[in-house]
């Protein structure tokens, strides 16, 4: 028979962006506060810490996966994304537009599943781009507890910094595409691109695998290019796609297991066989 028990004590390491989120997920009962770093190897080192649970940057996950070898721990790692939104020419502008504004500028472009790029047809390019560049100018920057405000602020003067370098050298990338880095920041470079095949190369390019959006009418193009994207999550004419009830995670650089769900609930569990024989 088997059984499936828990895997005992878990150290669990979260970012700032979602802390709620991060502890209903993890199911962190006791919330340690001090020198990240020393916490961390203190966590890695120990022998009563029998898992490990991440979000973060992809380096820092490298980082963790490596200090857990010693003591050979289980890790769950949620890391860094970079998202395609995919606009295909029989979208519906209306939609895509809403959708890729929500995928993109959610909590200011500060979540690991925002849209990194937007890639569009060529046949509907400067329509897209025309609505979506309107869209944006309406977005509201302001104080985050008045109902007018859509935009927050971002994070600390590094992130500020690193959005601005950013855009200073976002020409020379998005031409050659290279769209490595992660923005973590509300800036929406948008690429033409010719047939369906070239937006799945162009998305596939990376070493990140969280998140991708496609929009379309075509619900046999929606099937195909889901499965051909190397992503854990892909959403389809929606630029919200992250839920409880759904299993969370990537594939490639951008992490191992999944949070949420079941197959979240199945992360913090060992599995045990149990051969009976010889019973009276």
């Amino acid at each position: 028979m088997e059984n499936n028990q828990p895997v005992g004590v878990v150290g669990a390491i979260t970012p700032w962006n979602f802390p709620l989120a991060m502890i209903t997920r993890k199911g962190a009962l006791n919330v340690v506060m001090g020198n990240a770093p020393e916490i961390g190897d203190a966590l890695l080192q120990s022998t009563q810490v029998r898992k490990i649970t991440f979000t973060g940057s992809t380096a820092v996950g490298k980082k963790l996966m490596a200090g857990s070898a010693n003591t050979v721990k289980k890790v769950s790692l949620e890391l860094g994304g970079n998202a395609p939104c995919i606009v295909f020419d029989d979208a519906d502008i209306d939609v895509a537009v809403k959708g890729s504004l929500a995928a993109k500028f959610r909590n200011s472009g500060q979540t690991c599943v925002c849209a990194n790029r937007v890639l569009v047809q060529e046949g509907i390019y400067e329509k897209f781009a025309s609505a979506f560049v309107k869209a944006v100018q309406s977005l509201q920057v302001g104080n985050g507890l008045e109902e007018s405000t859509s935009q927050g602020p971002l994070i600390n003067e590094a992130a500020v910094q690193k959005v601005e370098k950013f855009i200073n050298d976002a020409t020379s990338k998005v031409i050659s595409n290279q769209h490595e880095e992660e923005v973590f920041g509300p800036v929406a470079p948008l690429v033409p691109f010719k047939t369906e095949e070239e937006a799945i190369q162009m998305a596939n390019d990376t070493n990140a695998g969280l998140a991708a959006y496609i929009f379309t009418k075509s619900i046999s193009r929606s099937w195909r290019v889901s499965e051909a994207l190397e992503y854990g999550l892909v959403g389809v004419n929606e630029g919200l796609i992250s839920t409880e009830v759904a299993p969370f995670g990537g594939v490639k650089q951008s992490g191992l297991g999944r949070e949420g769900s079941k197959y979240g609930v199945d992360e913090y569990l060992e599995l045990k066989y149990i051969c009976m024989g010889n019973l009276n």
